[in-house]
């Protein structure tokens, strides 16, 4: 849609967002709150849902739809949201790509890389832009962090390590797909991929760069596996009875980039404690513990300098940057630019979460990329 002229900064992005679970609300909110999109269709699979999602978020003249197809012809969308579960990503970002289609696609983009491999092609092919919801990457801390990365507050990283602490489970309502070895694929895949993206981010002093991965190393196990008894990190109670994870619930995988850095990344959805998202940088002139830093740039140093600012430390959506992101791609469209998160650079992430599932199955490190042949256990 266009409000006057050619200007793109004058253009109003109609959106359509595709899935209408949790994370949705967060999409349609910051849409909502940026003067350049309006959301102009809701689709979900159950259209009282999609109604429903319209209803909550105030909007009155939204048209409501349970066909993505359809939905993809409503007169005047520039831009789908991907928010339903990740194993419909694939189709999704195949058919929004084929109807020349902007997205924002939640992540895990792809459950297998021959589906990865497929977006990728098709949104190459239908020359649109995209932003994979890798969303840690504006929240304040991370941003204030790779500030003082690219200023050298730490010197050159050597070893960087990223965790993923959360006790997925009932009380997260797409649990019962990503629980599956069929849907969920890998708890690293499902929610470690966050950390994943974060120890690319941080493996490197360009302030919108991620590091380039060559090799990965993996191991996994835990307790959790096929178990009925189930925690609550909400409430700290549990419950009986509850449908099994299907996979193991640690896994802990070591990364080397082209750049030299070594880098450790673990997920644990079987920790009883509340969620939490370690963060450690070693550089040859400074070092990271969380928001705690130790720099060169602080002559006398006797003691962590504290950064007061909001840290990763919630899985409620709410607390994660979706305003910052969605107004990055905005920007990214007006001004006709990539952004540093798009799905070619996302695919890197994703290749890791896949080595690690080749490295189990070969029991040999991996080096990267991978090529057609890689078959995920």
């Amino acid at each position: 849609m266009e409000k006057t002229g050619k200007d793109m900064s004058q253009k109003t992005y109609g959106v359509l967002v595709n899935g209408a679970g949790w994370v949705s609300t967060q999409h349609i909110a910051a849409y909502q709150r940026n003067p350049a999109t309006q959301v102009l269709a809701i689709c979900d699979r159950f259209i009282e849902r999609a109604r429903a999602r319209a209803e909550a978020a105030g909007l009155k003249d939204v048209a409501i739809y349970d066909d993505f197809e359809k939905a993809l012809k409503h007169p005047g969308i520039d831009i789908v949201s991907i928010c339903t579960p990740q194993h419909v990503h694939c189709e999704n970002v195949l058919a929004a790509a084929a109807a020349g289609k902007h997205m924002v696609i939640e992540k895990p983009v792809a459950i297998s890389l021959a589906e990865l491999r497929k977006m990728q092609d098709a949104v190459r092919k239908a020359g649109v832009r995209t932003v994979v919801s890798f969303v840690l990457r504006w929240n304040p801390l991370f941003r204030t962090l790779k500030s003082l990365l690219a200023d050298n507050a730490f010197g050159q990283p050597y070893y960087v390590e990223t965790d993923y602490l959360s006790y997925n489970g009932s009380w997260w309502s797409g649990w019962n797909d990503a629980r599956t070895l069929e849907h969920g694929v890998s708890a690293l895949l499902v929610g470690g991929c966050h950390a994943v993206d974060a120890l690319r981010w941080f493996a490197t002093t360009g302030e919108f760069e991620a590091a380039e991965p060559e090799e990965v190393f993996a191991v996994r196990g835990g307790r959790r596996k096929g178990q009925t008894r189930e925690y609550n990190p909400l409430t700290n109670t549990w419950i009986e009875n509850a449908p099994p994870m299907e996979y193991d619930g640690l896994e802990v995988v070591l990364v080397k980039f082209t750049n030299g850095v070594i880098g450790k990344v673990s997920v644990n959805a079987e920790c009883i404690m509340p969620y939490r998202f370690p963060i450690r940088i070693f550089g040859d002139r400074g070092s990271v513990f969380d928001h705690h830093i130790w720099s060169h740039k602080f002559p006398g140093q006797t003691d962590w300098v504290e950064i007061p600012t909001i840290r990763p430390d919630s899985s409620d959506v709410a607390h994660h940057p979706f305003q910052a992101e969605i107004d990055h791609f905005v920007e990214c469209l007006q001004n006709g630019v990539e952004s540093h998160c798009n799905l070619e650079d996302a695919a890197k992430s994703h290749e890791i979460v896949f080595a690690a599932l080749e490295c189990y199955r070969q029991g040999r490190p991996i080096r990267l990329p991978l090529g057609a042949d890689h078959k995920p256990t």
